[in-house]
């Protein structure tokens, strides 16, 4: 079983960056996808970027201001937020697929002020 913690949301003003980190621990080889997905109010959880073992996927409205990397040693995955703007605050989870199975974190709060 994975277990995952988010980390470093907060409150930016329309134009900012923030970072957030997704420390993973448990059995963590043999993870198929790794990723982020936001759920604004209101709205349903949809996915941000990932990391598959084709490649990294981004959704459209992020493109070329997100950036998703991980770093395997350290069992954490990131997301460069850049330009951030008022209709990207949600909350932020991290997720990982393995075996079939989607485990999540608790969810970072990141909200944009314009």
């Amino acid at each position: 079983q994975v277990q995952l913690v988010e980390s470093g949301g907060g409150l930016v003003r329309a134009g900012g960056s923030l970072r957030l980190s997704c420390a993973a621990s448990g059995s963590v080889s043999g993870t198929n996808v790794m990723g982020w997905y936001c759920q604004p109010p209101g709205k349903q959880r949809e996915m941000v970027a990932a990391i598959t073992s084709g490649g990294i996927n981004y959704a459209d409205s992020v493109k070329g201001r997100f950036t998703i990397s991980r770093d395997s040693a350290k069992n954490t995955v990131y997301l460069q937020m850049n330009s951030l703007a008022p209709e990207d605050a949600a909350v932020y989870y991290c997720a990982c697929l393995k075996g079939g199975v989607t485990a999540w974190g608790q969810g970072t709060q990141v909200t944009v002020s314009s």
